[in-house]
């Protein structure tokens, strides 16, 4: 039988080698820092840390930054809802992941040419709160792959296998697996 399997996504907003080194191998980094101006220092060591011990890197809300230091594609947050990038040329295998919270934000993803939607929030409850069911429904209009976001923690992992998905994204979750 095969184990249950799902692609993972760790958001960070600072270097944290401890916290990204005990992720598996399945895990990918999305860095978010949007409080710091100048993040490029910052995001030079998370790379080389990324490239050293094989960790896909994503840059969220600055494309042109990630395009040219060559990282393996940047997040568009749900409130990004900006079109300019779509004038910028890729690479072959640079990917645009972006998160979204209702249909209209699902819509503005798919034009902005996103290849995952993260839908929030799952099970976190917030004013985002979706629940599983509405999380379903929300996700039958996306042609792209989606990734569950919020809240999912131990003893809800085992629901994401409700939603029909194959990847899940957070914050808290992987920080429980760091020492």
């Amino acid at each position: 039988m095969h184990k249950f399997l799902l692609k993972k996504y760790c958001f960070i907003n600072s270097f944290e080698p401890n916290l990204i080194k005990f992720q598996d191998k399945n895990t990918s980094i999305i860095y978010r820092n949007y409080n710091k101006r100048n993040i490029l220092e910052e995001v030079l060591k998370i790379k080389a840390f990324c490239k050293k011990n094989r960790y896909e890197l994503f840059l969220a809300n600055n494309i042109k930054l990630a395009i040219q230091l060559n990282i393996k594609g940047a997040y568009i947050p749900s409130f990004n809802q900006d079109f300019s990038h779509l004038s910028y040329s890729f690479k072959k295998n640079f990917i645009l992941i972006g998160s979204a919270h209702n249909l209209k934000e699902i819509k503005i993803k798919k034009k902005q040419k996103v290849k995952k939607i993260f839908v929030s929030s799952v099970f976190k409850k917030n004013k985002n709160y979706l629940g599983i069911n509405r999380f379903k429904t929300l996700s039958k209009n996306i042609e792209s792959k989606v990734v569950a976001l919020g809240g999912i923690n131990n003893t809800n992992i085992g629901k994401v296998k409700l939603l029909n998905i194959s990847s899940i994204a957070g914050i808290s979750f992987f920080k429980k697996k760091a020492p």
